[in-house]
Formats: structure tokens, C-alpha cells, sequence
């Protein structure tokens, strides 16, 4: 039976992940908003920035094909991720208004 997977030597070449921005606030007081505020403003700059290589490719600038795709996926999860924070903070609200005191 043959290993389908290549020996662990092999896998040295491949680049560590990039650290992920911080969802820290910049003012300790923020709190919850200023985590969401955040998080919604690094959404904001993934997808500028997806724009812009779709733009500059399309004028025939410098960029390739999969460094753009690359780019629009990590725009579309970042804001699929923060729609599913939507989506849970909204179903929370809705649990706490139905509880009675």
C-alpha cells in the first residue's frame, strides 16, 4: 500500500500563516462595539481592496488571475463570517426580549 501523502521533509517549503489582525479595540472603553466596529472595518478593507485588484486587472495593470480570486474569497468570508455574528447577536437579542422577569 503506498502513502499518498509526501514525507514530512517535504512540507518545509510551505510559509506559515499570516498572523490575523487583532479584533482589539484601540479605546479600552469600546467594548462590544468597539470589537464590532473593528471587525466590520477590517471586512470593509478586505473587500476595497478585492475591488481594486478586480479593477486594476481589468485595465490590464499588473496582478494575476489568482492573486485576485484569492483576494475576492478572502472578501467574501470575512463578510459571510460577519453576517453568521449578524445573525447570532440578532437571535440573542431575540432570546433575551422573550424572557420575562
Amino acid at each position: 500500500m503506498s502513502n499518498l501523502l509526501p514525507p514530512l521533509g517535504s512540507l518545509g517549503s510551505i510559509a506559515p500563516l499570516p498572523k490575523l489582525p487583532s479584533l482589539q479595540s484601540e479605546d479600552p472603553q469600546g467594548g462590544f462595539s468597539g470589537v464590532l466596529s473593528t471587525a466590520i472595518n477590517h471586512v470593509n478593507e478586505l473587500s476595497a481592496g478585492a475591488e481594486q485588484q478586480i479593477g486594476n486587472m481589468l485595465q490590464g495593470g499588473s496582478g494575476d488571475m489568482s492573486s485576485v480570486m484569492i483576494a475576492i474569497e478572502k472578501a467574501d468570508t470575512a463578510f459571510q463570517m460577519m453576517m453568521q455574528v449578524r445573525n447570532k447577536i440578532v437571535s440573542a437579542y431575540q432570546d433575551i426580549e422573550k424572557m420575562q422577569f
